[in-house]
């Protein structure tokens, strides 16, 4: 399982006065059970890469390939798509509609043709992946729930469908501290239980610190950046000048380092970043 974009451009409103290159030539790999990261300031192509990533939206030249299918040129059927990809969009618990969250959760793979029999087991497996209490909540309207209660829910539904690869738009924006955190243990726990490739965009930098393998860093429909968490952050200057921040530990470290004249070095932890700091000075006395 994989995703590979190869020379990715879309174009809105190609050929009018409006015309704007939303993705610029961008290619780049995900392996089977990666968690990948996007960052980007508004307007950079995040979202309309996530788009190129499920089929909503089709290159105007380039390929995008998910599980061997070529999801870009208009062979594949979406329900294709939809059994091999989930896209779970902002705010998802604003798409719930079904009278209860069992019914909310079936929607998905009962429109896949899946047998009663299995869309219940399917439905009850996915609600308890996510860390809700099945019994608890199964009856229920999902609008009697938490908002934390009702993305996880969302969620399930998505993940009903049985994907391989699972991409979240800024899955913690809005949550409480506690439902976030819930939120991202839940990100860990999918990926290890179901082998997902995950692929977030997030304005969360310390979300993103802590979830990606890789970060993809996108500028004006260009992929400028692509690696791991500790090699896309050293580059903090750069990110600044693009309008982007860095996780707040290693925003402190960053401002003492220039401040001191110490060497910048990427730490996420604040222990971590509290020892490197005192080690820099003290091999400066020396």
């Amino acid at each position: 399982m994989s995703i590979i974009a190869r020379h990715l451009t879309h174009i809105y409103s190609k050929g009018l006065p409006g015309e704007t290159v939303a993705l610029d030539d961008v290619s780049f790999e995900v392996a089977g059970g990666e968690c990948i990261g996007i960052i980007g300031h508004t307007g950079s192509g995040k979202s309309t890469l996530l788009q190129h990533m499920n089929g909503l939206l089709k290159p105007h030249s380039g390929e995008i390939i998910v599980s061997d299918m070529n999801i870009g040129d208009g062979s594949v059927k979406k329900v294709d798509i939809s059994k091999n990809v989930g896209l779970v969009f902002q705010y998802p618990e604003y798409q719930l509609f079904e009278e209860t969250v069992v019914k909310d959760v079936a929607f998905g793979p009962r429109n896949l043709g899946v047998s009663e029999d299995e869309i219940s087991s399917i439905v009850r497996e996915s609600i308890e992946l996510l860390g809700l209490d099945y019994d608890a909540v199964a009856e229920k309207s999902p609008f009697e729930l938490s908002g934390g209660q009702k993305r996880r829910v969302a969620i399930a539904g998505v993940l009903a469908m049985k994907p391989k690869v699972l991409i979240l738009d800024e899955p913690t924006a809005g949550l409480d501290p506690a439902s976030k955190r819930d939120m991202l243990e839940v990100i860990k726990r999918l990926r290890q239980e179901r082998n997902l490739i995950v692929v977030f965009v997030s304005h969360n930098m310390k979300d993103i610190a802590e979830l990606s393998d890789r970060i993809i860093v996108m500028n004006g429909g260009r992929l400028v950046m692509n690696g791991s968490p500790k090699e896309v952050f050293a580059r903090a200057s750069e990110l600044k000048s693009m309008g982007l921040s860095v996780p707040p530990v290693t925003e402190i470290l960053y401002e003492v380092s220039e401040k001191l004249g110490l060497e910048f070095k990427p730490i996420f932890e604040e222990r971590e970043a509290a020892k490197y700091i005192a080690e820099q000075l003290k091999e400066r006395q020396r």
